[in-house]
Order: structure tokens, then sequence, then C-alpha cells
């Protein structure tokens, strides 16, 4: 994890700055009802300066706050500057086509005013990324820009990627800025190292999932091949249309790595694996994503991770983001979860998810200016909190039978906090899992029992997973397969052509194939292709009328080839066996991050969440008591 010192600032500045926030938010609602136009005469000059109706304006609207007059001009007079600011910039970009882009920083850097880049739109990401990096003092390598809640690709135009005016660019940091790694001289390269190591990380991240979503796309051994497996909430393997597999491999996969990430507060480096979670999941059909729960979830994670980033402002469609979350869930749990308990028998666990978007429905209210909706929504997160809290003193004692502290917390919700039934609930849970596991131990064996069959006939591994793969496992439908597609033999090499050597047949196999009745010269060239195999020149050659088919039959030069051996057939071994250790160690990171519980995302000690309920229950309460 980065080790920067940021400042904490104390409880009381943080009260401030919330109640700040709210005010500005409760003004501005203010402005849009009564249609009060600040940029406008009375309230701004010809000079642009303020006009003397604003103060009257700050009276009135401090009188229905029931807050401080001065404090309440002081925050429309910045309302107002920032309207003049944006009409200035409208202009600007009308009659020159420079565009405005408003920067929001990393939460060490905010200071209390907008930051905002002039631009123009045809220029690439890496230039903007530059300008940025000059402007706001950042190392241009290690920082990463978020615009329309998409990572900022450099090779790209602004335009391309629908970067437009007046638009919001959030930054997130990999290093501390030169100046403050300066400031720590003697920790410089290994700040940067962690740099280095972080960015790599996504590197590697986006590597093993591309690999592991092109291997649920093969049939691959899974006794030698990791891979990743879609299941249901049972724990049981489910099948996908194929057309969306992939995308819902690397949207699960993105998902679940960026939430380790969240695990270990990076939350710099767990969002952008967020968003391309949340890119794959809409290449994904409407209908799958309304019956499944995990990108309710996801949309979750991502609100949390801005807020917890500090940059919930920059995420203009947040009410969006949980409303589809709270539709998604109640799609696929059932009004008042009666689909839930059908399937599990209890709701226990998946309450945690409906704490959380409570939580954050009413942080998004409270920052929108609407304190009774945000306090109702926080005591909901209250209750929910106060029936979902476990007792330690419980988690111990199920720790104590040999139950892990999270098997512990999920048994103990299902079962309402009873440690008796919480206990049968995770040795229930593990002979079920224990089952499954058998299962499909018992389906792989019969799966390599028939893969052994076919390669007893000759055909590849590889040849064999795929023909039982396309025959759901039936051995007699993947023979059919491969006797009318003999071309499935070279899965295994590479296919036949005029640059592939072919060793003369011996004339024992000839004479072979010539006594089963085949003609001696296509006896001949059946061996050629296959390389000598009996059997399968024999099967083929049976399968097609005494004949090879058309598509199987050698140049006429390639016929009187000779092998030869190329001096560069060893050549590049070294990079090959290189390039596939980084591929194992990239793959080998994302399988870490997969959590061996199938409910992981379900389990929470919530301890932050009890702080920041507690926090901004008690942001709603100052502002009761202001207006009391």
């Amino acid at each position: 994890p980065c080790r920067i010192r940021a400042l904490r600032q104390s409880p009381w500045a943080q009260r401030r700055m919330a109640q700040k926030k709210y005010l500005q938010a409760k003004l501005t609602q203010f402005l849009r009802e009564d249609k009060i136009q600040l940029w406008k005469p009375p309230y701004t000059d010809e000079n642009k300066d303020v006009g003397l109706a604003l103060k009257d304006l700050a009276s009135r609207y401090s009188n229905k706050l029931g807050c401080c007059e001065n404090e309440v001009e002081k925050i429309i007079e910045e309302i107002r500057c920032k309207a003049i600011e944006r009409g200035t910039g409208n202009e600007n970009y009308k009659t020159t086509g420079i565009a405005t882009i408003e920067v929001f920083l990393p939460s060490r850097l905010k200071k209390d005013k907008k930051n905002v880049l002039e631009t123009r739109l045809h220029i690439s990401g890496r230039d903007l990324r530059s300008k940025i990096a000059e402007t706001f003092g950042f190392q241009e390598n290690y920082i990463k820009i978020v615009i329309n809640k998409k990572l900022l690709q450099l090779g790209k135009s602004l335009q391309e990627q629908g970067v437009t005016h007046n638009v919001k660019a959030m930054v997130l940091e990999l290093k501390q800025s030169e100046e403050d790694v300066r400031k720590t001289s003697q920790e410089e390269e290994e700040k940067q190292n962690e740099a280095d190591l972080k960015e790599k990380q996504i590197q590697r991240t986006k590597k093993g999932l591309e690999i592991l979503a092109k291997r649920a796309e093969m049939v691959v051994d899974p006794e030698t091949t990791p891979y990743l497996d879609i299941a249901n909430q049972t724990g049981r393997s489910i099948r996908i249309p194929p057309s969306q597999k992939k995308a819902l491999m690397l949207a699960m996969g993105y998902h679940e790595k960026g939430r380790a990430f969240l695990k270990r507060k990076e939350y710099g480096i767990a969002l952008p694996c967020l968003l391309d979670a949340d890119r794959y999941f809409c290449e994904c059909g409407r209908e799958l994503l309304d019956t499944v729960d995990n990108y309710a979830v996801l949309q979750l994670d991502i609100v949390w991770c801005y807020f917890r980033l500090e940059q919930l402002e920059c995420l203009d469609d947040a009410e969006k983001k949980l409303g589809l979350a709270q539709k998604c869930l109640k799609n696929c749990y059932g009004e008042n979860h009666q689909r839930l308990v059908h399937i599990k028998g209890n709701c226990g666990k998946e309450k945690v998810l409906f704490l959380r978007l409570y939580l954050l429905q009413g942080i998004r209210n409270y920052h929108s200016g609407n304190g009774e909706e945000a306090r109702e929504y926080l005591d909901k997160a209250r209750l929910l909190f106060k029936e979902l809290h476990i007792d330690p003193s419980k988690v111990h004692s199920l720790m104590q039978l040999g139950f892990t502290p999270q098997e512990a917390r999920l048994a103990l919700r299902a079962c309402d906090g009873n440690v008796d039934h919480a206990a049968i609930h995770i040795s229930n849970r593990r002979e079920e899992l224990a089952q499954i596991r058998r299962e499909e131990k018992e389906k792989k064996r019969r799966r390599m029992e028939n893969i052994n069959s076919l390669k007893g006939m000759g055909y590849s591994a590889r040849a064999a997973r795929q023909a039982l793969h396309q025959a759901g496992g039936n051995l007699d439908e993947a023979l059919k397969i491969l006797l009318g597609n003999p071309h499935m033999w070279w899965l295994n090499d590479s296919a036949p052509d005029a640059s592939s050597p072919h060793e003369s047949p011996s004339q024992k196999g000839i004479d072979q194939l010539v006594y089963m009745g085949f003609d001696a010269a296509v006896a001949e060239a059946a061996l050629r292709v296959f390389r000598g195999n009996v059997q399968l020149a024999a099967q083929t050659l049976a399968h097609h009328g005494g004949s090879l088919p058309p598509d199987l039959q050698l140049p006429e030069e390639d016929v009187s080839s000779t092998p030869s051996t190329s001096p560069s057939d060893s050549a590049g071994t070294s990079s090959a066996s290189t390039d596939e250790d980084m591929d194992t160690e990239a793959v080998n990171e994302i399988l870490e991050d997969i959590p061996e519980h199938e409910e992981d995302y379900l389990d929470s000690t919530l301890e932050d969440e009890e702080i920041i309920i507690a926090e901004y229950l008690s942001y709603v309460e100052n502002i009761r008591s202001a207006t009391d």
C-alpha cells in the first residue's frame, strides 16, 4: 500500500466542510426553484461585480435556513462567481474552440477553490495528462485520469473519447508529487518503485484477465491449466451463452480484482478495475444483468470508491447508479427478499448490501442538500447496522469449533445471531460444497476417461477435449464429430501445409491398410497426412468411403519433400519461456485475489460503516439544531 502521509482533518474541520457542502447544495436548490440567475442584474452589474440585491437574497435565505447571514452571503457569492466563470468559459469556447475542463484533485491536494484547465479537444489523452501533470505538480507517468467514468486513453484524441466542454476530470494518483517527494528525499527511490509496481500491477491484471477469459472460450484441461468458471448462488457451475461469456468473465474478473484493492483500501487502483468491470458488464445482455446481483454490487462498490476518494461530486450519476443497484437487488431477491429466502432459506447475509445502499443514499442526499431524505436513509442504515452487528464473543465461540471468522460472521447473520444454529449452518454448507466438489470431481474423472479413450484411438488430447465439449460429454457423439471433421486431428499440431515436413510412411503401415482393403496409393497418402498413425488413417478412409477428403490431400510437391531441420527451429525458446512465465505470474495474481468463499462479497465487519453512519447522522443533527 502507498504510504502517503496525508494530513487528517480534525472532526470539527470535517464537520465545517460537510456543513458548507450541504449549504452550497441547498442554496443551489433554492436558486433553481426560484429561477434566480445570479450572473444577471440585479445580482451582477455591468462590470460583473456583485450587486446590492445579493445581500437581500442572502438575508431571505438565511432566515429560511436558520443560518448565519454572512456565511450564506459568502456561499451565494461563490456560486455567483462560478456561474460568471462558467459563462465566460462558454463564450470563449464558442468563439475559440478552447474547452474548459474542471479538474478534481486527490483529497490530500484539495483546496477550497475550483481547479480548471483550458484545452482544445483535438489533442490526445496523453497530451491532456501532460498538461494536468505540469499544471498541478504531478509526475506524468504516475497519474491516471478518469473522465465520464472511464479511464482516459492516452492514444486517442479527447473528441474520440467523448470529452466535451465543461466536463469533469478526476486525477488518480499512484505516487506523491515531486515537491512532496523532495521533502522526504530518503524515501524517493522507494516511493518511485512503489508507483512502478502499482502501474505494472494494473497491466498484469489486464493481461491475466485476458488470458483467463480466453481460456473460458477454449476447452482446457482443468487438471493442468487454471481457468475461471461461473457458478450460481449455490456454488454450482452454470452455462452462459457463448456470445456473453467472455465479457462476463472479464467483468467479474475486474470486479473481483477491484474488490481486492478495496479491501486493502487502495481506492485509487481499485477504481480503474471497477470502471473496467462496469464497461464489460454493459456488453452483457440486459436480461442477464437483471437476474444476478453482481451488477448491483458493482454499482455500490463504484459509488463507495468515489466516496472514499472524497470525489462524490465528480460522479454525476451517483443517484442513477444507486437506483440501478436498488432495482437490480429487488429483481434478484424479490419483494421483501422472498425469492432469496426460497433459494437460500434466509436473507440475513444479503442485508449487508442494503445497509451499504441506504448509507450511500443518505450520503448522496446530504451532499445534494436534501437533509430530511438523508436522515431517513441514514436511520434505515443505522437500524440495519444494529440488526447485523455481531457480538465478537460469538465469533470467537465459533472459531473455537474450527470455523473461520468469515464463516462465523456470515452464519451468525444468516441465523439471527444464534451460535448453535450458526454452527449447524456452517457444517451443512460445508457438506453441500463438499458434495458439489465430489460431483464435479466425478464429472472430471469421466471426462478424462473419455479423453483417454479418444487418445487411445490416436487423437490428440486437445482434439478429444474439443470434440467432447461439442458433444456435451457424449463419447459416441464425440467420435462421430472427429470422424466427420478429420482436420480436428491437427488441433494439437500445425495444420498440414507445404511448409510442414511429412515423413515417408513405413511399408508395414501401407501393407496394413492395403490388407484392410484400401488402395495402396490412397493408404500412403493417408499415412502421410496422419504421420504414420495407421488407426486414424483407417478410421478416416473408412468414414469417407475409402478416399481422403479433398481438404486433407497434400500438394504434389509436398509428397516428394523430405524432412529438414531448420537452425531456427529452437530460436526464441528462451523468450517464449520468459513470456510464458510472465503469463503464469499474471494469471496467478488474479487467482490469488479470487476469494475461496462464494459469499465473500457479503462478508463485512461493518467497522467503516459504523463510523460513517455516526458521522453523517451528526451532520444531519447539526442541520436540525441550526434551524430549531
